[in-house]
Protein backbone atom coordinates (compact mmCIF):
# COMPACT_ATOMS: atom_id res chain seq x y z
CA UNK A 1 0.00 0.00 0.00
CA UNK A 2 2.71 2.09 1.24
CA UNK A 3 4.99 1.63 -2.18
CA UNK A 4 1.81 2.09 -4.27
CA UNK A 5 1.24 5.58 -2.95
CA UNK A 6 4.56 6.63 -2.98
CA UNK A 7 4.73 5.47 -6.87
CA UNK A 8 1.72 7.56 -7.67
CA UNK A 9 2.87 10.49 -5.48
CA UNK A 10 6.40 10.47 -8.02
CA UNK A 11 4.53 10.01 -10.78
CA UNK A 12 1.90 13.28 -10.18
CA UNK A 13 4.97 15.33 -9.08
CA UNK A 14 6.40 14.51 -12.29
CA UNK A 15 3.34 15.13 -14.18
CA UNK A 16 2.73 18.31 -12.32
CA UNK A 17 6.88 19.81 -13.17
CA UNK A 18 6.34 18.59 -16.86
CA UNK A 19 3.08 21.08 -16.65
CA UNK A 20 4.96 23.89 -14.98
CA UNK A 21 8.04 23.71 -17.78
CA UNK A 22 5.12 23.73 -20.54
CA UNK A 23 3.62 26.62 -19.08
CA UNK A 24 6.78 28.42 -18.40
CA UNK A 25 7.82 27.65 -22.06
CA UNK A 26 5.13 29.00 -23.13
CA UNK A 27 5.12 32.20 -21.30
CA UNK A 28 8.43 33.19 -22.88
CA UNK A 29 7.62 32.51 -26.11
CA UNK A 30 4.56 34.76 -25.38
CA UNK A 31 7.04 37.62 -23.77
CA UNK A 32 9.52 37.16 -26.99
CA UNK A 33 6.93 37.34 -29.38
CA UNK A 34 5.14 40.59 -27.60
CA UNK A 35 9.00 42.02 -27.49
CA UNK A 36 9.51 41.51 -30.92
CA UNK A 37 6.04 43.20 -31.93
CA UNK A 38 6.52 46.44 -29.99
CA UNK A 39 9.83 46.73 -31.28
CA UNK A 40 8.13 48.27 -33.99
CA UNK A 41 6.21 51.26 -32.39
CA UNK A 42 2.46 51.70 -32.90
CA UNK A 43 1.01 55.23 -33.70
CA UNK A 44 -0.20 56.59 -30.47
CA UNK A 45 -4.18 56.23 -29.35
CA UNK A 46 -4.70 59.77 -29.08
CA UNK A 47 -3.12 60.54 -33.12
CA UNK A 48 -5.42 60.18 -35.97
CA UNK A 49 -4.25 56.57 -37.74
CA UNK A 50 -2.94 56.36 -41.18
CA UNK A 51 -5.00 56.07 -43.96
CA UNK A 52 -3.30 54.43 -46.19
CA UNK A 53 -1.59 50.89 -44.58
CA UNK A 54 1.02 51.72 -42.23
CA UNK A 55 2.13 54.70 -43.17
CA UNK A 56 0.88 58.49 -42.67
CA UNK A 57 1.19 60.46 -46.39
CA UNK A 58 2.22 64.20 -46.04
CA UNK A 59 1.31 66.51 -48.43
CA UNK A 60 4.42 69.09 -48.82
CA UNK A 61 2.97 72.34 -49.02
CA UNK A 62 -0.23 71.22 -50.27
CA UNK A 63 -0.68 68.87 -53.17
CA UNK A 64 0.79 71.43 -55.52
CA UNK A 65 0.86 69.50 -58.83
CA UNK A 66 -0.76 71.88 -60.97
CA UNK A 67 -1.53 73.86 -58.51
CA UNK A 68 -0.07 77.18 -56.24
CA UNK A 69 1.59 75.38 -53.30
CA UNK A 70 0.76 76.56 -49.81
CA UNK A 71 -2.72 77.47 -50.55
CA UNK A 72 -6.02 76.78 -49.59
CA UNK A 73 -6.75 75.39 -53.60
CA UNK A 74 -3.60 73.17 -52.54
CA UNK A 75 -4.80 71.87 -49.34
CA UNK A 76 -7.90 71.54 -50.32
CA UNK A 77 -6.79 69.09 -52.95
CA UNK A 78 -4.76 67.37 -50.51
CA UNK A 79 -8.34 66.46 -48.88
CA UNK A 80 -9.54 65.28 -51.69
CA UNK A 81 -6.72 62.88 -52.42
CA UNK A 82 -7.64 61.73 -48.48
CA UNK A 83 -4.07 62.51 -47.58
CA UNK A 84 -3.43 62.47 -43.68
CA UNK A 85 -1.77 65.68 -43.34
CA UNK A 86 -0.94 69.01 -45.30
CA UNK A 87 2.34 70.41 -44.58
CA UNK A 88 2.19 74.24 -43.98
CA UNK A 89 4.92 77.24 -43.48
CA UNK A 90 3.98 79.80 -41.04
CA UNK A 91 5.81 83.17 -41.34
CA UNK A 92 4.29 86.66 -39.06
CA UNK A 93 3.27 89.79 -40.91
CA UNK A 94 4.47 93.08 -39.94
CA UNK A 95 0.77 93.43 -38.18
CA UNK A 96 1.51 89.61 -36.29
CA UNK A 97 -1.04 87.56 -38.51
CA UNK A 98 0.30 84.27 -38.84
CA UNK A 99 0.55 83.08 -42.34
CA UNK A 100 1.15 80.26 -44.92
CA UNK A 101 3.88 80.58 -47.08
CA UNK A 102 6.93 78.81 -47.62
CA UNK A 103 9.85 81.82 -48.55
CA UNK A 104 10.29 84.66 -46.26
CA UNK A 105 9.39 87.03 -49.45
CA UNK A 106 7.40 86.95 -52.08
CA UNK A 107 9.18 87.31 -54.79
CA UNK A 108 8.88 83.78 -56.69
CA UNK A 109 5.55 83.39 -56.32
CA UNK A 110 3.77 86.06 -58.37
CA UNK A 111 3.82 86.63 -62.11
CA UNK A 112 4.18 90.48 -62.48
CA UNK A 113 7.32 91.03 -60.53
CA UNK A 114 5.93 92.15 -57.68
CA UNK A 115 8.24 91.61 -54.69
CA UNK A 116 8.37 91.72 -51.07
CA UNK A 117 9.53 90.57 -47.47
CA UNK A 118 6.36 88.57 -45.72
CA UNK A 119 7.20 90.56 -42.54
CA UNK A 120 7.34 93.57 -44.27
CA UNK A 121 4.11 94.04 -45.03
CA UNK A 122 0.44 93.87 -43.57
CA UNK A 123 -2.03 90.69 -44.20
CA UNK A 124 -4.54 93.40 -45.77
CA UNK A 125 -1.05 94.14 -48.58
CA UNK A 126 -0.45 90.16 -48.75
CA UNK A 127 -4.01 89.71 -49.65
CA UNK A 128 -4.05 91.91 -52.68
CA UNK A 129 -1.28 89.89 -54.49
CA UNK A 130 -2.05 87.51 -56.71
CA UNK A 131 -0.27 83.82 -55.71
CA UNK A 132 -1.56 81.85 -58.72
CA UNK A 133 -1.02 83.19 -62.05
CA UNK A 134 2.60 82.33 -62.59
CA UNK A 135 1.01 79.01 -62.33
CA UNK A 136 -1.94 79.29 -64.18
CA UNK A 137 -4.58 81.99 -65.04
CA UNK A 138 -6.99 79.80 -63.70
CA UNK A 139 -5.39 80.23 -59.67
CA UNK A 140 -5.45 84.73 -60.05
CA UNK A 141 -7.80 84.81 -57.18
CA UNK A 142 -5.77 82.32 -54.64
CA UNK A 143 -3.61 84.42 -51.84
CA UNK A 144 -1.84 83.62 -49.11
CA UNK A 145 -3.83 82.22 -46.92
CA UNK A 146 -3.90 82.98 -42.63
CA UNK A 147 -2.72 79.85 -40.25
CA UNK A 148 -6.64 80.25 -39.06
CA UNK A 149 -8.31 80.04 -42.58
CA UNK A 150 -6.20 76.96 -43.12
CA UNK A 151 -6.87 75.46 -39.63
CA UNK A 152 -10.93 76.18 -40.59
CA UNK A 153 -10.55 74.22 -43.92
CA UNK A 154 -8.86 71.33 -42.59
CA UNK A 155 -10.39 70.72 -39.36
CA UNK A 156 -11.84 67.14 -38.98
CA UNK A 157 -10.72 66.22 -42.59
CA UNK A 158 -7.10 66.39 -42.42
CA UNK A 159 -4.33 66.43 -40.15
CA UNK A 160 -2.35 69.76 -39.90
CA UNK A 161 1.76 69.70 -39.99
CA UNK A 162 3.39 72.77 -39.31
CA UNK A 163 6.91 74.08 -39.99
CA UNK A 164 7.67 76.88 -38.07
CA UNK A 165 9.56 79.28 -40.02
CA UNK A 166 9.58 82.83 -38.23
CA UNK A 167 6.25 82.71 -36.00
CA UNK A 168 5.38 82.61 -31.84
CA UNK A 169 5.20 79.58 -30.49
CA UNK A 170 2.47 80.73 -28.01
CA UNK A 171 0.16 83.06 -30.36
CA UNK A 172 0.43 79.90 -33.07
CA UNK A 173 -0.72 77.20 -30.15
CA UNK A 174 -3.21 79.78 -29.32
CA UNK A 175 -5.00 79.25 -32.48
CA UNK A 176 -4.42 75.91 -32.91
CA UNK A 177 -6.18 75.74 -29.19
CA UNK A 178 -8.69 78.06 -30.45
CA UNK A 179 -9.73 75.80 -33.25
CA UNK A 180 -9.58 72.81 -31.25
CA UNK A 181 -6.80 71.09 -33.50
CA UNK A 182 -4.35 70.07 -30.83
CA UNK A 183 -4.53 66.66 -31.27
CA UNK A 184 -4.65 67.30 -34.89
CA UNK A 185 -1.74 68.88 -35.25
CA UNK A 186 2.36 68.23 -35.62
CA UNK A 187 4.80 70.82 -35.02
CA UNK A 188 8.22 70.85 -36.55
CA UNK A 189 10.49 73.07 -34.42
CA UNK A 190 14.03 72.71 -32.88
CA UNK A 191 14.20 70.42 -29.83
CA UNK A 192 14.80 73.47 -27.53
CA UNK A 193 11.68 74.73 -28.14
CA UNK A 194 9.41 71.49 -26.81
CA UNK A 195 9.27 72.92 -23.43
CA UNK A 196 7.89 76.06 -24.78
CA UNK A 197 5.51 74.34 -26.54
CA UNK A 198 4.57 72.39 -23.93
CA UNK A 199 4.22 75.37 -21.60
CA UNK A 200 1.02 76.54 -24.33
CA UNK A 201 0.05 73.36 -25.18
CA UNK A 202 0.33 70.17 -23.20
CA UNK A 203 -2.01 68.10 -26.00
CA UNK A 204 0.43 69.00 -28.59
CA UNK A 205 2.71 66.89 -30.56
CA UNK A 206 6.14 68.22 -31.41
CA UNK A 207 7.99 66.87 -33.80
CA UNK A 208 12.08 67.61 -33.34
CA UNK A 209 14.37 66.93 -36.39
CA UNK A 210 18.08 65.54 -34.91
CA UNK A 211 19.74 66.37 -38.23
CA UNK A 212 22.40 63.68 -38.51
CA UNK A 213 21.48 60.48 -36.51
CA UNK A 214 24.80 61.07 -34.02
CA UNK A 215 22.34 63.55 -32.18
CA UNK A 216 19.51 61.00 -32.40
CA UNK A 217 20.14 59.17 -29.17
CA UNK A 218 20.38 62.58 -27.31
CA UNK A 219 17.78 64.28 -28.87
CA UNK A 220 15.19 60.97 -27.65
CA UNK A 221 16.95 60.62 -24.02
CA UNK A 222 16.25 64.42 -22.95
CA UNK A 223 12.74 64.96 -25.04
CA UNK A 224 11.14 61.55 -25.58
CA UNK A 225 9.62 63.26 -28.53
CA UNK A 226 6.51 61.32 -29.68
CA UNK A 227 7.41 61.82 -33.41
CA UNK A 228 10.38 62.28 -34.84
CA UNK A 229 11.15 63.95 -38.24
CA UNK A 230 14.10 63.15 -40.62
CA UNK A 231 15.16 63.28 -44.21
CA UNK A 232 16.31 60.88 -46.81
CA UNK A 233 19.66 61.70 -46.49
CA UNK A 234 19.75 60.68 -42.59
CA UNK A 235 17.30 58.66 -42.65
CA UNK A 236 18.04 54.54 -42.45
CA UNK A 237 17.06 51.40 -41.19
CA UNK A 238 18.64 52.03 -37.61
CA UNK A 239 17.66 55.21 -37.25
CA UNK A 240 14.09 54.13 -37.46
CA UNK A 241 14.74 50.82 -35.17
CA UNK A 242 16.14 53.37 -32.84
CA UNK A 243 13.19 55.34 -32.80
CA UNK A 244 10.47 52.65 -32.37
CA UNK A 245 12.74 51.44 -29.71
CA UNK A 246 11.98 54.93 -27.62
CA UNK A 247 8.28 54.53 -28.93
CA UNK A 248 8.57 57.20 -31.41
CA UNK A 249 7.47 57.60 -34.76
CA UNK A 250 9.19 58.78 -37.39
CA UNK A 251 8.05 60.61 -40.24
CA UNK A 252 10.58 61.30 -43.65
CA UNK A 253 10.89 63.78 -46.30
CA UNK A 254 11.32 61.73 -49.24
CA UNK A 255 14.06 62.06 -52.41
CA UNK A 256 11.29 61.60 -54.94
CA UNK A 257 9.21 58.21 -55.66
CA UNK A 258 12.48 56.27 -56.08
CA UNK A 259 13.05 56.67 -52.80
CA UNK A 260 9.95 55.17 -51.17
CA UNK A 261 10.46 51.46 -51.39
CA UNK A 262 13.56 52.03 -49.20
CA UNK A 263 11.57 54.23 -46.90
CA UNK A 264 8.98 51.57 -46.56
CA UNK A 265 11.34 48.58 -46.08
CA UNK A 266 13.07 50.79 -43.06
CA UNK A 267 9.22 50.63 -41.72
CA UNK A 268 9.00 54.71 -41.14
CA UNK A 269 5.57 55.71 -40.02
CA UNK A 270 5.08 58.53 -42.64
CA UNK A 271 6.82 59.94 -46.02
CA UNK A 272 6.37 63.83 -46.39
CA UNK A 273 6.61 64.27 -50.33
CA UNK A 274 5.41 66.87 -53.20
CA UNK A 275 3.86 63.68 -54.99
CA UNK A 276 0.99 62.83 -52.70
CA UNK A 277 -1.36 60.94 -55.10
CA UNK A 278 1.30 58.83 -56.10
CA UNK A 279 2.22 57.73 -53.01
CA UNK A 280 -0.97 57.02 -52.27
CA UNK A 281 -1.51 54.72 -55.58
CA UNK A 282 1.80 53.35 -54.79
CA UNK A 283 0.46 52.20 -50.74
CA UNK A 284 -2.44 51.26 -52.03
CA UNK A 285 -0.98 48.97 -54.41
CA UNK A 286 1.78 46.80 -52.33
Amino acid sequence: MQLRFSASFSLLTSFLVGVLGLIACSCCVLMGAETAETAETQVPLEMRSPKHGNIFVVAHRGAHDGVPENTLAAYRRAIELDCDFVEIDVRTTRDGVLVSVHDATIDAYTHDGTQGAVADMTIAELKRIDIGSKVDPKWSEERIPTVMEVLRLCKGKIGVYLDVKKASIESLASIVKEHGSESDTLWYIPAAKISELKKHSSAAWPMPDPGPETNLELLLTMHRPPVVASVWRFCSKEFVETCHRSKSIVIVDDKGPETWEQLIEWKVDGIQTDSPAKLIERLRTR
